[in-house]
């Protein structure tokens, strides 16, 4: 592991790392400031779990730009293998290079040389060169428990073992980001290793000043509105809760059909589910009643005060 007194790091502060955030328009809590703030300091891999949609894989996004650096991204999923994760050899190279006595096989080197190594994900953020780039491992419960288990060396010193090669290890430690949205139980071996921060979908003032950074053409009562309503949608019992992302989607399609000065209509709000829903059946949830409910959350929401959504 990475000593802290002399990583990359070592002297960053939280307010430094807000700075960051807010070049970002990232809204921050002080949880996810203090959390991030340790990972980075201390060298270690920061797993975040939460609800699809509550801002995870955005966090690992906000870093690489603040930190102006690379994302190395993983996209994880059922049957995931080693060879697509961390490395493999590029065999017709390798076959080519045999054929025609070139690259040193002649003269009885080998073909498993790195000029016949292909990077995946792993392995690339470990090579990376200069500033450390932001390895975003996602959604690594969509993978199995063996790909959990590959994992554990890379997560505890920033290495990997290829037989051919010997051990490649990272100059710089990369930092390293680590999404769940629990659909199943994570290793005990692999959360040691990390830090945790737990992402709730946020508060109506986070969302809203979400909204208004993201969005910042659209009326402030009118962005206050359409957070008030899929705050009500969350109290539904939906089959996919709109996320952060879909009441961006919402804001800007409201932009960009011009939110009117009265407000989000009903009209208006029946033929813009489709950034806030997407699934058929959730849709069609929406009945007269549940519109009135909504169309009353967006009044309500339209009168509260602006507070700090950092607190």
């Amino acid at each position: 592991m990475t000593d802290a007194a002399s990583g990359p790091y070592a002297d960053l502060t939280g307010d430094e790392l807000r700075e960051r955030f807010d070049d970002q328009n990232y809204v921050a809590e002080d949880e996810i400031v203090t959390t991030v703030l340790l990972a980075l300091r201390l060298g270690k891999p920061l797993l975040i779990e939460g609800e699809p949609g509550a801002g995870k894989t955005e966090l690992a996004k906000v870093l690489a730009e603040g930190f102006d650096t690379e994302l190395v991204r993983l996209q994880c999923y059922e049957g995931l293998a080693a060879e697509n994760a961390l490395y493999e050899w590029n065999y017709t190279k390798q076959l080519l290079a045999v054929q025609a006595e070139e690259g040193g096989v002649a003269d009885g080197q080998t073909v498993f040389d790195e000029q016949f190594l292909l990077e995946r994900p792993l392995l690339q953020a470990l090579h990376g060169g200069g500033e450390p780039p932001v390895l975003l491992i996602d959604e690594v419960d969509r993978a199995d428990e063996e790909f959990e288990a590959l994992l554990l060396e890379v997560l505890s010193d920033f290495q990997i073992s290829i037989p051919e090669l010997g051990t490649v290890a990272a100059a710089t430690p990369p930092i390293v980001v680590i999404t769940s949205n629990r659909t199943r139980k994570l290793s005990d071996a692999l959360k040691r290793r990390c830090l945790y921060l737990h992402v709730s979908p946020p508060s109506f003032e986070k969302e809203r000043e979400i909204v208004r950074r993201k969005v910042p053409q659209l009326d402030p009562a009118v962005a206050a509105e359409l957070c008030g309503i899929t705050q009500r949608l969350r109290e539904e019992s939906l089959l996919k809760p709109p996320g952060v992302a879909e009441t961006l989607d919402f804001g800007r399609a409201l932009a960009t059909i011009g939110d009117g000065e009265d407000g989000i209509d009903r009209e208006t709000l029946r033929n813009a589910l489709g950034t806030v829903l997407k699934d058929a059946e959730d849709v069609g949830r929406v009945d007269d009643d549940l519109l009135d409910a909504l169309l009353d959350a967006a009044d309500q929401a339209r009168a509260q005060p602006v507070e700090d959504a950092t607190d």
